[in-house]
């Protein structure tokens, strides 16, 4: 009769040893696997979030200083030649371009703060769609004022007539999310040479801050540059180094390692501010 031996202890140790070391490695190639499938979905949405946010960015100020006076049909219960006057050569605001709201305006954050963009442009409906009690398709002075809160891109609308001073709905727009995960934003202009004789070439960017030094200059802002930097929703990216960004001529900031983050950037020509230099209608 044969003698029937098992494993000896030292076989079992080294059965165990073996396999708990091929179990640690299916564990670090699923983690590591889920952890790429999380970060190449936090890529997608943030590049698709920015290509949405930067074709609606582009639109909006692509119409900023519009005055169709001879051919829009606009609501005509105030003075349009002095409303022209006022969006052709006041495009982009500041403090104090309101008579019935002084401190709204295009605003230089501090230190890294976000900026803010205020606008103006005759059309039917503000950056929310309200009309303010405008019947379709009539157009007049809309004011809209681009913000970041709470990790978010907002828009507010206003009657443009109503913060001059003349007759309109004085209730602005209520508030509306354009992006969720915006962590910042930053806005530069681009100024011409004195309007006077220039054919509106770029000739400085500069920020919210300048703006009225720009004016009594007697130049006018034909373009603006905007950047954002979007940020995902929270994934584990400690493996990767923490990293630096800079959104336009602001100072580098370093980012964490619990989010995805992307840059981008648009630059916009004010092609009605454009034509306005080109005629030099002061």
């Amino acid at each position: 009769m044969k003698q029937q031996s098992g494993f000896s202890l030292i076989e079992l140790m080294i059965s165990l040893v073996l396999g708990l070391i091929i179990l640690s490695g299916v564990i670090q190639v699923f983690v590591s696997t889920r952890a790429t499938n999380s970060l190449n979905q936090a890529i997608a949405e943030i590049q698709e979030y920015g290509r949405y946010i930067t074709l609606r960015i582009q639109d909006e100020l692509r119409e900023v200083g519009r005055y169709d006076i001879n051919t829009t049909n606009i609501e005509d219960s105030t003075d349009l030649v002095l409303e022209s006057s006022f969006v052709l050569r006041q495009p982009v605001a500041i403090a104090n371009d309101y008579p019935s709201m002084a401190t709204l305006g295009s605003t230089e954050g501090a230190g890294s703060a976000s900026d803010g963009l205020v606008v103006n442009l005759l059309a039917e409906q503000d950056c929310t769609g309200n009309r303010f009690n405008a019947t379709a398709p009539e157009h007049l002075h809309i004011v809209n004022h681009y913000f970041v809160e709470n990790g978010q891109l907002k828009c507010i609308g206003y009657n443009g007539r109503y913060l001059r001073g003349f007759s309109g709905n004085p209730t602005p727009s209520a508030e509306v999310v354009l992006l969720d995960g915006v962590d910042n934003m930053q806005v530069e202009y681009g100024l011409s040479a004195d309007v006077t004789g220039n054919d509106g070439r770029v000739v400085t960017y500069v920020d919210a801050s300048e703006l009225g030094n720009a004016r009594l200059a007697n130049q006018q802002v034909v373009a603006i540059r905007l950047a954002l930097l979007l940020k995902s929703a929270p994934i584990n990216l400690q493996n990767i180094a923490n990293e630096k960004v800079r959104l336009l001529s602001e100072a580098p900031v370093t980012l964490d390692q619990q989010h995805y983050y992307q840059v981008f950037t648009v630059s916009v020509a004010l092609r009605n501010s454009l034509n306005y230099v080109g005629s030099a209608v002061l």
